[in-house]
């Protein structure tokens, strides 16, 4: 039997949603073992001048705990 945990993460980027996922899921896998599945909860995106400047995810993160 197996326990997991799940953690809340931020992705941000100039490019896009996907992108930001990208980068989040990324970053967190320097540091987080044994991921196994991304929930996105929240998208939010910045306005400059009425344009797009920032592309921002709030992802739940599941992981396995080791055993």
């Amino acid at each position: 039997m197996s326990t997991g945990r799940v953690i809340e993460i931020t992705g941000e980027s100039p490019v896009g949603f996907e992108d930001a996922i990208e980068q989040a899921i990324g970053r967190a896998a320097i540091t987080v073992r044994r991921m196994q599945s991304a929930w996105v909860k929240e998208q939010r995106v910045s306005i400059v001048d009425g344009a797009i400047s920032t592309y921002q995810v709030n992802l739940l993160v599941t992981f396995v705990l080791e055993e």
